[in-house]
């Protein structure tokens, strides 16, 4: 675990270091004061030492993992639950090493997400240097060449001097634009109002629309999987793995699931009428209500979506990187030609 205080919330990497040591501390016999104890020895920074000091002196003083975890603050709630109901039915190993897989999975799809995000930002953070150096820098110095010529630019070719002008006299009103969109974009991502709002956006989008569906049902999947296999009812699964949920229209269909629940349909009734599930996934989840074994379909079916998030962000990446650098060159390409040619044809007749 790397260095947090307090107010921060555990990574997820972090999360699935902590929940993979417990488990083999748990599965080798060892209890969990013996083993936070070890792990305090082992700790790499102050910080963890700090934070595995605190869990030990409150596991000390209530006997539990569960209230130690969620006086810490940077533990999620989720996995607070989840240890008291492993605590509650002596089986805290297995959902810890289950917490353990769930978190590296949740890893696993946010390094996508980010992936899929940086580098489209760094490709079109470099084309809009480019063409800002061409308008500000090349430009000028073109015009220079037509003036000594006894000529001006005309048609595309002005237009983009004009523009580098612009650029140029008001490069602290474009700078501040660009200041006040990077903000708009960590508002976006970084907080709760924000992430709402850029949901709603990406709505509107087929791409994103697809991938915040995949991913609220990889999350959904996974957390249903783990609550199951931990001895709970589908009731309280589904309300538990709700509070996973961040997709609010996904959790539209989660709420209606759980009401089916409480008018007394079967889980996989109530997952087909609310369309949780579609195509083969539904007949997936058709068939594992019917022989029992609904736990283990839901964490293959959250392995094989995360699967298929990986393979749609990769394919669009793979499609990305030749549009942006073709576009970057039809455009410079473009501004370069409307220069060249007129002056091309002005020393031709020379």
């Amino acid at each position: 675990m790397g260095k947090k205080t307090r107010q921060d919330m555990l990574s997820n990497l972090e999360l699935s270091a902590f929940c993979e040591q417990m488990a083999m501390v748990l599965k080798a016999g060892i209890s969990v004061m013996e083993g936070i104890s070890i792990m305090k020895e082992d700790a790499q920074t102050p910080a963890e030492q700090e934070l595995l000091e605190m869990i030990y002196d409150k596991v000390q003083e209530t006997g539990t993992l569960a209230p130690a975890l969620l006086e810490t603050g940077v533990f999620p709630e989720y996995i607070c639950k989840m240890t008291q109901i492993g605590e509650e039915t002596g089986t805290l190993d297995d959902v810890l090493a289950s917490l353990e897989r769930y978190y590296e999975r949740q890893e696993a799809i946010s390094r996508s997400i980010r992936s899929a995000l940086t580098y489209p930002l760094i490709m079109i953070g470099m084309m809009a240097l480019v063409i800002a150096v061409l308008l500000t820098r090349v430009m000028p110095v073109f015009q220079q060449v037509f003036r000594q010529l006894g000529m001006e630019m005309s048609g595309f070719s002005r237009g983009a001097l004009l523009l580098g002008n612009a650029l140029s006299r008001y490069a602290v009103v474009f700078v501040g634009i660009i200041v006040i969109l990077a903000l708009a974009f960590i508002w976006l991502v970084k907080t709760k109002s924000g992430r709402v709002k850029l949901e709603s956006l990406g709505r509107h989008f087929k791409f994103s629309r697809e991938i915040s569906d995949k991913m609220a049902i990889c999350r959904f999947a996974g957390g249903l999987s783990l609550t199951l296999k931990s001895g709970l009812t589908p009731e309280r699964g589904l309300e538990l793995a709700d509070e996973l949920n961040e997709n609010r229209f996904f959790g539209e269909k989660i709420s209606s699931c759980r009401k089916m629940l409480e008018d007394g349909s079967s889980l996989s009734e109530a997952f087909q009428q609310t369309k949780i599930f579609s195509g083969v996934y539904a007949r997936m989840a058709d068939i594992a209500g019917r022989t029992g074994v609904m736990d283990e379909v839901m964490g293959k079916l959250s392995d094989q979506i995360e699967g298929e998030i990986d393979e749609k962000i990769g394919s669009f990446i793979s499609m990305l990187e030749p549009t942006l650098v073709i576009l970057l060159s039809v455009i410079v390409g473009t501004i370069l030609l409307s220069v060249m040619l007129p002056l091309l044809g002005i020393l031709a007749g020379l």
